[in-house]
């Protein structure tokens, strides 16, 4: 399925220079690439950019799909292009086990293979592509996919940054690109049957949600390792991309990334997934402030996170959400599920599996009786969530209509754990203009609505 553009073929001559000798301007590329619509039966032919851990569990549930044709692999560290395991750093299979992709797929015609994402995106044959890099890269990867003709299935959080989120959005929109961002949950019939719910006040008025990321990592956490050279066919300058450059760790990449916040943070790793649920389900697009407390109390390993931070969001309507971050503690929170929300009516426990509908009890000077009843549902067999977001981000790339989780929507979630850690950063309760993405009480914190990219890469 070709672009029918010149605009295209200008910006993958400038973007196939080496990136040692290039600036990526991210500029509008002329008039919007529009692409024929894919018939039902047509195979949409993928890319695949970044393919270790999560970017494996997603090749091969796309594999799933009859109608997907796997063209393409890309990633900055040989072995897992080549998708043999064998040739795996010895000490990453030691340290990292189940972290390390088992690979062996069986493809039914050969696969090309690409160190460089920007030489996956020169290919005129791709109609799509699943970015499952780490998160400082999402934004260039997404956005220059967009401007070279592919729709985009990328994995959560969105960005880094906010200002990331907002520029993705321009992309796609100018380009007419359908983007769908794997916030997985969206894909749960459970989830979508209490989002009617609870939005049709089944549990009455919600006033707090929550929800928690609760792994005891004491007492070693992520460790202490000294710089070293990379392994062997790791690409370290490009999986550093944006980012400035630092000497190589153990404790950084693959996977642990997560613990450091230049490349992620467990408050966007887990928290958005909450946060983008809370927010689906009680109907609101943003929060008007967030409070974040916490800090590295008990962990004295490497990580630059926290290992113990609660956020409490304030919305418009009144109602709370506290989303907690406990790696120095275990054990559970809930009698069920993931998530609580306290409504007037009752109160809901939910997973993907299922729910738990409480009836609330009389309180201090009221004597009424129960307000509702008691619910239970199970789901049986479970439901692959992921599979589900897949294929309608398959089936949208056909039809061309909305998927269940588009750019904005992931914006907005992503927005919630990146204002997170801002307030934690500068330890304020920050209020937040969602009309214009600024902070309106605390200009510092504003400054850390993006930061400058590492040269020659900009985001525009």
């Amino acid at each position: 399925m070709k672009a029918q553009n010149t605009s295209r073929r200008t910006f993958l001559k400038k973007s196939a220079m080496t990136a040692t000798g290039v600036t990526l301007a991210m500029q509008t590329m002329g008039a919007p690439l529009v692409k024929n619509v894919l018939g039902a039966n047509d195979k949409i032919r993928m890319g695949f950019i970044g393919v270790g851990n999560r970017g494996s569990q997603l090749l091969s549930r796309f594999m799933k799909n009859k109608d997907v044709d796997v063209v393409a692999l890309c990633d900055v560290y040989e072995p897992y292009t080549l998708r043999d395991r064998s040739r795996v750093n010895k000490r990453w299979l030691k340290e990292l086990g189940g972290r390390i992709p088992r690979m062996g797929e069986k493809f039914d015609h050969k696969v090309d293979t690409y160190s460089d994402f920007r030489k996956l995106l020169e290919r005129k044959d791709i109609d799509a592509v699943c970015i499952a890099t780490p998160d400082h890269w999402h934004a260039l990867q997404t956005i220059m996919a967009c401007e070279a003709g592919k729709d985009v299935y990328v994995e959560k959080p969105l960005t880094i940054t906010i200002l990331e989120g907002r520029r993705m959005i321009e992309a796609a929109k100018r380009t007419n690109r359908i983007v769908q961002v794997g916030l997985n949950r969206r894909g749960s019939t459970i989830y979508q049957e209490l989002a009617r719910q609870v939005g049709g006040g089944s549990i009455g008025k919600v006033s707090v949600a929550r929800a928690y990321r609760i792994s005891n990592m004491y007492p070693d956490g992520i460790g202490h390792v000294q710089p070293e050279s990379p392994p062997v066919g790791f690409d370290w300058d490009m999986w550093l991309g944006p980012r400035s450059f630092r000497p190589y760790q153990y404790n950084i990449a693959p996977y642990r990334f997560r613990w450091w916040k230049d490349y992620s943070s467990q408050m966007a790793n887990w928290g958005v997934h909450y946060l983008d649920l809370i927010r689906w389900l009680i109907g609101e697009q943003a929060p008007r402030a967030v409070t974040a407390v916490g800090g590295k109390y008990i962990l004295q390993d490497d990580r630059t996170i926290p290992d113990t931070m609660e956020v409490t969001f304030e919305f418009p309507s009144g109602a709370v959400a506290i989303f907690g971050v406990y790696e120095a503690a275990g054990g559970k929170m809930f009698p069920y599920g993931e998530v609580e929300f306290r409504g007037t009516l009752a109160n809901l426990y939910a997973s993907a599996r299922g729910y738990r509908i409480e009836a609330t009890e009389d309180g201090q000077f009221q004597d009424r009786g129960a307000l509702t009843e008691s619910v239970r549902k199970d789901l049986d067999p479970s439901e692959d969530i992921t599979v589900n977001l897949i294929r309608n981000f398959l089936d949208s790339v056909k039809s061309r209509k909305k998927p269940w989780c588009d750019l904005e929507e992931g914006h907005r979630s992503t927005t919630f754990a990146l204002l997170a850690n801002i307030s934690l950063e500068v330890g304020k309760r920050l209020e937040w203009d969602a009309e214009k993405e600024r902070i309106t009480n605390c200009e510092e914190a504003n400054q850390y609505l993006h930061y400058e990219y590492r040269k020659p890469w900009t985001l525009g």
